[in-house]
Formats: structure tokens, C-alpha cells, sequence
């Protein structure tokens, strides 16, 4: 064969590779130009490989990448596609690098065998052991089933669009996209294609390249400028808080009384999470997710806190937990009430918080203020001949006299007591002091967490 039909075939298989699905799609992931292709000739069977492979830039940041070819064999895993993603691994450890995975397959070569078998396997456990040094994006645009589904949500962020499908089972009621945000494995859920890759630049906007390279440092501005905040509510406190137009809700469908996402504040990346209410088993967990997820990435981690009490021991537990192992940069606004187990697991001492302010017309009390005030103040109510209104102005007395920001403040249980409209200078201030915080734990392979 001359040098002229090889590169004539060359030129016609390239041309036919890029009029594939799996390769659009990843190339509309990189900046214009950028892809370079991992393994483009690589075969299975008699056809190519049934994934498109490779790096490239996405807002100038290096970044690997693979994409399950549908128009390839319907993309079905083999051997020879998981040699291409496992390169992709590798080359994302020795480079430090993020690593986005886009999936659309029909399943699995079941000819292959037992080959399957370990082509699998090993995916599954390089995934694993890349967990928490780099980045790990999945991007579900298409069925994703049994295996290759525990493959995608083992990532740090799973997107997804309302027609992909995300289960270990074949089909069923369960396997779409909003089953799966509504029971936290889908991150973000997306309308579109593009959408969704849209979602998946602006987390990798906020996350830095590896578990080495750490967060950018706040940039301390002009301070003392009041930034009005409407309300205690999540989303009021986290706009008024965040850079504009920077933060990306995380996991919104489950869990709901934990707001938890990535935004920058004052150009440095930080992982914002605000309690509401009674906070339940699914956000709990969730928000142990989040602190875990940022504490491996050196994102600080900003909590606001206005909620009540837990409702299950065992999620509370695994959250307190995440807070506590947690080594980041760790600051707590109380933006309304803490009480008891809330404020120590998640922003006291128990949550080993370095710095945590609350807001004047805060509450902070070791037990629910109802049953404080009945237990310190009982004989007040003796005789009473309005014990119910008597007994709400008693419980009304001991959280603006007792339990207040202030008192917590003189006993050293909080550093600072700020207006609302202070949050976003003092927040920045202790992000700069903590971006050089530096913390070595106790020796051990890791702790045994509540699951």
C-alpha cells in the first residue's frame, strides 16, 4: 500500500469519526480547537473503539474527557473501550488534571465475556482510586445501566438531561433523570444538551485542576461596604453573599432544607451550604456529601445556619462527621437559630469551625428555647391564670434575653457578632486570613463514618 492510499484511508476514517455523535458531543465540550484525540484508530472487533477519548481546554484549563459513541455500536462497553477510558485516567493522575465522562451506551459486547467482566472492573476501580485527587465530572445524555451507571455516579458532580436514564437495573419506573435528582445521585438536571454542557464548564469553573493545587485566594477589597440581605432564607443570604451570577446549585431536588452548591466570593472558589428548619436523613446527607467533596479539593467551605433540629440520629451523626474530619478553611454564619446538636455538629466546636459569627438578631441556645426556658424559668409560671400566653412570653423572654448572639459571643462559643449586611465583608475578610491554613491530622487510613 503507498504512502498515498494511507493517507487517503487516513483522511476518510478521521472524517467519518468526527460525523459521529461521540465526537461532536466531546468536542462541544472543549474550547474551539483545543481536542486532541487519545487513540483514535484503536479497533474492537472489526470496527473502532465505541468511545471517543481525549484532552483539550475548557476556559483555557486542561481537562480529559471521553465520550461514549451511540452510532457506534450504540456505544457498548468492550475491552477496547475501557483501555481508551483507563488512558484517559492515567494521563489525568500523572497531569493533575480533571477528568469530564460522557455517557450514552446500550449496555455492555456480552460476547465479550469475561473480558466484560474485567473491562468493567477495571474502569470501576480506577474511577475509585481517582476519587478525591482530581475532578471527576459525569455528563448522562443517554442510557446509562447496570455497571457503567455505578461507574458514572461514583463522580464528584453527576448532570444529566431529562431523557438520559441512570440505573443498575434494565429500565423500570426508576431510571430516569428525575428519579435520580430527586434521590441526590443526579446533581444537576439539565433541559438540554446543551445545557448540561453549560453546567458542566461552570463547575469545572469553580473547582481547581487537583486535591494539590487548592482554591484561589479571596481578593480583599474595599470592606465596610453594606450589601443588603432580604432575608435569613438560603438563596437570599447566598446571592447576597456570592459573587454575581457565579453560584451553581448542587443536588436542588433532594434534601431541600440544605442549600448547598459552588460559587466564587471575591474571585476565590468556595462550596456554600445554608441550613434552613428541621434538617431531615436526605439533607443531612447530602450536605455530608458537599463538605467531603470540597475538604478533598481545599475549597473552604461557608455554612449559614438557620435551622432547628435534626431529624435522624444516624444522617446527623455522618454529618457532624464531615464537618469535624474535615481539614479546609471552615467558616459559620448563624443567620437565625442554632440550637443544640445543629450548632455543635455544624457550627461550633464540634464542627471544629475556625471562625464563626453570628447574626445580631440571632438565636443560639444549647436546647430548643421552648424547653430552656421551661426548665430554667418553670417556677415563673406557677399560679399563672394565662398559662399558655404566659408561657409563650416566657419562652419569647429567654430568647432575647438568654439566648442571644451576645451572650454566646461573652462565653466564647461564637468570635464575632455582625449586622447581615456585613456578611459578605467579613466572610471575605476570614477567607483571605484562612487561605494560608494549614492542618495535619492523626495518622490513620480514614475515619468510619455513618453510611
Amino acid at each position: 500500500m503507498s504512502n498515498g492510499s494511507s493517507a487517503e484511508l487516513l483522511k476518510k476514517a478521521r472524517e467519518e469519526a468526527r460525523a459521529t455523535k461521540g465526537y461532536q458531543r466531546i468536542t462541544a465540550l472543549f474550547d474551539e480547537g483545543t481536542f486532541n484525540e487519545v487513540d483514535g484508530l484503536a479497533k474492537s472487533g472489526e470496527g473502532y473503539a465505541e468511545v471517543v477519548a481525549g484532552y483539550g481546554l475548557v476556559d483555557d484549563c486542561p481537562v480529559y474527557a471521553f465520550a461514549q459513541n451511540s452510532d457506534v455500536a450504540g456505544g457498548a462497553m468492550s475491552k477496547a473501550q475501557a483501555a481508551k477510558i483507563k488512558k484517559v485516567y492515567d494521563l489525568a493522575v500523572k497531569t493533575g488534571a480533571p477528568v469530564v465522562g460522557i455517557y450514552d451506551s446500550i449496555g455492555g459486547r456480552l460476547a465479550e465475556g469475561a473480558d466484560l467482566l474485567a473491562a468493567y472492573g477495571e474502569i470501576l476501580k480506577d474511577s475509585a482510586a481517582l476519587s478525591g485527587v482530581v475532578p471527576q465530572i459525569s455528563l448522562v445524555l443517554g442510557p446509562c445501566i447496570g455497571t457503567s451507571a455505578m461507574i458514572a455516579a461514583n463522580a464528584d458532580v453527576i448532570v444529566m438531561t431529562e431523557k438520559a436514564e441512570l440505573t443498575v437495573s434494565t429500565g423500570g419506573e426508576n431510571a430516569g433523570a428525575a428519579h435520580a435528582a430527586e434521590t441526590g445521585v443526579c446533581s444537576i438536571l439539565a433541559k438540554t444538551e446543551e445545557e448540561a454542557f453549560e453546567a458542566v464548564k461552570n463547575v469545572l469553573a469553580n473547582l481547581p485542576s487537583n486535591n494539590l493545587s487548592g482554591a484561589p485566594a479571596a481578593e480583599v477589597g474595599v470592606m465596610g461596604v453594606p450589601v443588603a440581605v432580604e432575608s435569613s432564607e438560603p438563596y437570599a443570604v447566598i446571592s447576597s453573599v456570592s459573587d454575581p451570577e457565579t453560584f451553581v446549585e448542587l443536588s436542588a431536588a433532594f434534601g431541600k432544607s440544605a442549600v448547598t452548591g459552588l460559587a466564587q466570593i471575591s474571585g476565590a472558589s468556595v462550596g456554600l451550604v445554608a441550613y434552613q428548619g428541621v434538617l431531615d436523613a436526605d439533607a443531612c446527607s447530602k450536605a455530608a456529601r458537599f463538605v467531603r467533596f470540597c475538604d478533598a479539593f481545599s475549597l473552604p467551605v461557608v455554612s449559614f445556619v438557620d435551622a432547628s433540629e435534626f431529624a435522624s440520629l444516624r444522617e446527623a451523626v455522618k454529618l457532624s462527621n464531615a464537618y469535624a474530619e474535615a481539614t479546609t478553611a471552615k467558616i459559620t454564619v448563624i443567620t437565625g437559630e442554632a440550637y443544640g446538636p445543629v450548632y455543635i455538629a455544624v457550627a461550633g466546636r464540634g464542627a471544629n469551625a475556625d471562625y464563626a459569627m453570628a447574626w445580631a438578631n440571632a438565636v443560639v441556645s444549647p436546647i430548643a428555647p421552648a424547653a430552656a426556658a421551661l426548665f430554667l424559668h418553670s417556677d415563673e409560671l406557677k399560679g399563672s391564670e394565662h398559662p399558655v400566653e404566659d408561657r409563650k412570653a416566657l419562652i419569647e423572654s429567654y430568647k432575647k434575653n438568654e439566648a442571644t448572639p451576645l451572650a454566646a459571643a461573652a462565653q466564647g462559643y461564637i468570635e464575632d457578632v455582625i449586622l447581615p449586611e456585613e456578611t459578605r465583608d467579613r466572610v471575605i475578610a476570614n477567607l483571605a486570613m484562612l487561605s494560608s491554613k494549614r492542618v495535619s491530622n492523626l495518622p490513620k487510613k480514614h475515619s468510619n463514618i455513618q453510611l
